[in-house]
């Protein structure tokens, strides 16, 4: 499925604190400013760009801790928490091990907003920013969207866009590259089973997405899922990580360098 979005659907879904931290703005008076600067600048470009997002509802159950997407056979390992307190997780702990449903997605904005602005610096910052911010306000109003009516499993969710900002909603949408999903190359299986070219996203050799202003990952719908953060792993789940991804060690490795 794929969803077409107008600047000004998307704009009441923008979580504006991202937006001040990346011009690391503290002041509320400088935020109020570029706030008000950024509401002309979504005006100005109203009809000329757009944000997209792909979605795809599949069986699926976990197996230990992997992800098994159904009928397709395709596998999306992922990674279990090696310290902290228990319970070490891992997203496949929110997938039912017989059956279950997932969803896959990708947003993105028009590529313009990253190319189309380079004559002047201000604006080339003000519209890379607000196109990371659309990107990701796509993938709210998505989400929502899927909650409510496509999967449809809280179909009388009534939330705020702030209790959304929250994460009050039933499930979880962990996106690859953050937190519980670190290993960007997860992008690729993710592509074979949705085709991101249809919204324009293409990936580079290490699986990071073009346009930059790009989210891609999972919708967990289950009631007790959260997010966390795998944090550091040993070499011994890097060894099964890497079985399991079916990768040269040295690739994966690089992949998740920061989680060494």
């Amino acid at each position: 499925m794929i969803l077409q979005y107008e600047i000004s659907e998307l704009e009441p879904y923008i979580n504006w604190p991202y937006f001040y931290f990346a011009w690391q703005l503290k002041q509320r008076e400088e935020q109020d400013h570029i706030h008000q600067e950024a509401q002309l600048f979504l005006r100005s470009i109203e009809g000329r760009y757009k944000a997209y997002a792909l979605f795809q509802l599949f069986d699926a159950h976990s197996d230990n801790d992997d992800i098994l997407i159904e009928p397709q056979g395709v596998r999306l390992p992922c990674l279990r928490q090696q310290a902290g307190s228990p319970p070490y997780l891992c997203l496949s702990d929110f997938v039912h091990p017989r059956h279950d449903r997932i969803a896959l997605f990708a947003t993105s904005a028009d590529r313009g907003l990253e190319t189309d602005f380079d004559r002047d610096p201000y604006q080339r910052m003000m519209a890379q920013l607000l196109a990371d911010r659309l990107a990701e306000a796509a993938a709210e109003r998505m989400h929502e969207e899927v909650r409510k009516r496509y999967w449809g499993y809280a179909k009388d969710e009534q939330l705020s866009i702030d209790e959304m900002h929250q994460e009050r909603f039933q499930g979880i949408r962990p996106a690859v590259g953050y937190p519980s999903l670190p290993d960007a190359s997860i992008n690729f299986l993710l592509d074979q089973l949705l085709q991101f070219r249809q919204i324009g996203i293409r990936l580079t050799e290490n699986g990071a997405m073009r346009p930059h202003a790009s989210v891609s990952g999972l919708m967990i719908s289950h009631p007790k899922a959260r997010y966390f953060s795998i944090g550091k792993i040993g070499q011994d789940q890097l060894a099964d990580y890497t079985r399991r991804r079916g990768l040269p060690a040295e690739l994966v490795r690089k992949f998740l360098i920061s989680n060494l």
